[in-house]
């Protein structure tokens, strides 16, 4: 982690110990996922936000119109863009071993470069650029985008997926979390 303000007196919340609004949450996450990742542990600190995280990112993967392989683009890239190394990984393991991003789609976007793959570049830059530009994208990244073959109505996807992104992003720079186990192979520096 470069400067970020590390949060020294809040502690992960162990799902055993959690009670109330907390446990509730971290029931929900253990539920939807299997375990408790350490992103989450930290964000039930603020059940609402866990809560928010949660949904939000059930509904872009239920309701976008975009492919598995399309929605790990886009989470991957926003999550690669706002320097958040946890997220890189978790997004990288599911590229990879669930969702069916192409290996040198994969590699590009965690390294950098450009993506060889015309259509998937069009997304990721079009989620890219939702970000930078505060959701005030150029028309001509747009235009791609929807040259590409997307719809307008997908544009509103990649806010969603850019808010639960500032989630999960944000909050796992402040507490500098810890990769978990299951995504130790793809931790990048």
């Amino acid at each position: 982690m470069s400067s970020t303000t590390v949060i020294h007196h809040l502690s992960p919340v162990a799902h055993a110990g959690a009670q109330g609004q907390q446990k509730e949450i971290l029931d929900l996450a253990l539920k939807q996922v299997g375990f408790i990742p350490n992103m989450y542990a930290n964000m039930a600190n603020a059940p609402g936000m866990l809560s928010t995280y949660l949904h939000g990112y059930d509904l872009f993967r239920k309701e976008s119109s975009f492919t598995p392989a399309e929605q790990e683009v886009v989470l991957l890239s926003i999550s690669q863009y706002n320097g958040c190394t946890y997220c890189t990984a978790a997004h990288s393991m599911l590229a990879d071993k669930m969702s069916g991003v192409p290996k040198d789609v994969l590699q590009a976007i965690r390294e950098h470069l450009p993506i060889p793959d015309a259509k998937l570049a069009a997304l990721a830059a079009m989620a890219v650029e939702m970000v930078a530009k505060h959701g005030q994208p150029s028309p001509a990244i747009v235009k791609a985008f929807l040259d590409a073959g997307y719809q307008e109505r997908d544009l509103l996807y990649i806010v969603l997926a850019a808010a639960v992104k500032t989630l999960s992003n944000y909050s796992n720079q402040i507490f500098g979390t810890q990769v978990d186990e299951k995504f130790a192979a793809y931790k990048v520096a």
